[in-house]
């Protein structure tokens, strides 16, 4: 038990340290997106690429810290069902929710979109606006890695619920354990 939530510590660090480096991205957005607005009223012109970046940036950063929220919880739950739930149902709902939705989810995304990627990379595809940003196809990976993010993260939930329903939550560390027990 102690070497899966080894495994389990290590997925969230993963996914903590990029969460933590993409959320940085954010300034990034509000400087260059500031920057387009300034170029365009207050000198009436735009570089065509900058008005690429901004975009681009959200796509990223959101694609990389998905597995991050899912760390943190902070996705979509049904919470009428879940927060109200012992400890012991949590974990249980969790493990039937990856391994019925998210796992599957994951594997068609990476699925579908592993030749759309490919054939960006191929290509090397630019931006389709004419003088816009090179490397769309950087950006396109980026699905891939929320893919393998969230598919890890979501290991990563399964362990926590092993361990809780083998009574072994003294192997999950405090940041991960379940908010709001009534148990």
């Amino acid at each position: 038990m102690a070497q899966i939530a080894l495994v389990m510590r290590l997925i969230n660090w993963i996914n903590r340290i990029v969460g933590n480096v993409f959320s940085w991205l954010a300034v990034a957005i509000v400087i260059v997106c500031f920057w387009v607005v300034v170029e365009r009223y207050a000198f009436s012109t735009t570089r065509l690429w900058m008005q690429d970046l901004y975009p681009w940036m959200n796509g990223v950063m959101f694609t990389a810290v998905a597995g991050y929220a899912l760390y943190l919880n902070d996705h979509v739950r049904v919470d009428i069902f879940f927060r109200p739930a012992p400890v012991r149902r949590k974990a249980l709902m969790d493990l039937v929710g990856v391994m019925l939705f998210l796992w599957p989810f994951m594997y068609v995304v990476w699925t579908y979109s592993f030749r759309f990627v490919s054939r960006s990379w191929g290509l090397m595809e630019p931006s389709s606006n004419p003088g816009g940003m090179p490397g769309l196809f950087v950006l396109k990976s980026f699905i891939l890695v929320f893919a393998a993010l969230v598919a890890l993260q979501g290991l990563a939930m399964v362990i926590r619920s092993v361990l809780i329903l083998a009574r072994r939550e003294d192997l999950v560390p405090e940041d991960y354990r379940y908010k709001y027990d009534t148990e």
